[in-house]
């Protein structure tokens, strides 16, 4: 067992989590542009098999960040089908938590505080441009690591955590997808109980159904 498997069977503290979260991020960051290429490319294969995928109507994605594997090459294949793509936005005003707006090759764009490219915030407060998280059909959300079991580790900022803490109750909700690089899997990872649970997560060598 190398040394990151070691550190992902640790127990949950804090120190084993921000550890194993920059493991993960330096690997992801190593990977070529040739590799995340072709990585992308491979994610989008399996996305486009997902049941989830073919039915839905509104769809939510990220633009990739540091080494995030990149989901955009959906995005044409979406819009062919008539699917309405979101992308998340910094809610002003809020602690944490995300707006879901919609996305096309017109929508103005501006760098939020984390250097990401976000609709910009007037053009996302119109209400007709947003759609609330639970009447999305599908959020595809970036992860740092997952494991066999489907736990997964995010970015810490608990931004998708409490965005979607409604999941946790009955309602409307949409099917979660976390997408990873192959090389960000570990064989266990410590979990967190404000972690909320996944429908599947898809790298660009397999898909996991906790």
């Amino acid at each position: 067992m190398n040394h990151m498997q070691d550190t992902a069977a640790a127990p949950p503290t804090d120190d084993a989590r921000r550890r194993l979260r920059r493991e993960l991020r330096l690997r992801r960051r190593e990977l070529s542009a040739d590799a995340r290429r072709d990585a992308a490319e491979r994610l989008c294969r399996h996305l486009r098999q997902l049941p989830e995928i073919q039915r839905a109507h509104r769809v939510a994605l990220y633009l990739p960040n540091d080494g995030e594997i990149d989901p955009t090459p959906l995005i044409p294949w979406l819009e062919r089908r008539g699917t309405r793509v979101h992308l998340p936005v910094l809610k002003p005003l809020s602690r944490n938590q995300l707006w879901f707006v919609h996305y096309h090759s017109g929508t103005p764009m501006v760098a939020n505080r984390f250097g990401i490219p976000e609709p910009e915030a007037r053009h996302g407060a119109h209400r007709a441009r947003r759609t609330p998280a639970w009447a999305l059909d599908v959020i595809l959300l970036p992860l740092v690591g997952f494991d066999a079991q489907g736990q997964r580790m995010g970015m810490g900022g608990g931004f998708y955590d409490r965005t979607l803490a409604f999941t946790r109750r009955p309602g409307p909700r949409p099917r979660l997808i976390g997408l990873a690089h192959d090389c960000q899997r570990v064989e266990r990872l410590p979990a967190a109980p404000w972690d909320v649970p996944l429908d599947a997560i898809v790298s660009d060598a397999r898909v996991i159904r906790p």
